[in-house]
């Protein structure tokens, strides 16, 4: 197949299989070279179009890095959300899936997200970004633990700020080799039975 009729064939894409291409190859890039190589320019050469085309879903380079932080996070909320279909469990239970859930996610993203998010530091965008998707995650955290905690919502909602804290630490240990899964998943499940005040 000729260059022209490549090129041809990835003009094909649809605006949002573009957009999918290029997280997935932004991706490959972190993993690969690190953050702090992926500039615009390198996602463009290494997925194959012009650059003009990564400036159009991106605009920056911090646009880029946080339409990936966004990723992460979407899988991670997707993960809980899924592991907390079912009613009718326990408090131990619950937090375990809670923690098995948050510390699969990270595993299965290995250190880009901490990458990522490292390389945004000092970002006024990605500052209101991060605070967004924590807000979210406390709330998905203080919706799963209200059955069984004596304390008020507010008052639940501000003790999930710091077991999000908390899980946001453990699960860069566990990345960095410092930690192993399986260490983290039980040393946040023991922090969300017992910060809780549970019934």
């Amino acid at each position: 197949m000729s260059v022209s009729e490549k090129t041809e064939g990835k003009r094909r894409l649809t605006k949002e299989a573009r957009r999918e291409q290029l997280i997935e190859t932004a991706l490959e890039i972190v993993r690969e070279h690190g953050a702090d190589a992926l500039t615009l320019g390198f996602l463009a050469e290494r997925a194959g179009v012009s650059k003009p085309i990564t400036y159009e879903h991106f605009e920056t380079r911090s646009g880029l890095l946080i339409a990936l932080y966004r990723r992460i996070d979407q899988q991670q909320v997707k993960a809980l959300q899924k592991s907390l279909s079912k009613d009718g469990r326990q408090l131990q239970d619950t937090a375990r899936l809670i923690a098995r859930a948050y510390m699969t996610c990270h595993s299965a993203s290995g250190p880009e997200g901490h990458a990522i998010s490292a390389a945004l530091m000092g970002d006024p965008q990605m500052g209101a970004v991060q605070q967004e998707l924590v807000d979210n995650c406390v709330g998905i955290f203080a919706d799963a633990l209200a059955p069984f905690s004596n304390l008020s919502r507010k008052a639940l909602q501000q003790r999930c700020v710091g077991i999000v804290g908390a899980a946001e630490a453990l699960s860069l240990d566990m990345t960095r080799g410092r930690m192993t899964q399986a260490s983290a998943i039980e040393n946040l499940s023991a922090l969300l039975m017992t910060g809780i005040d549970p019934i």
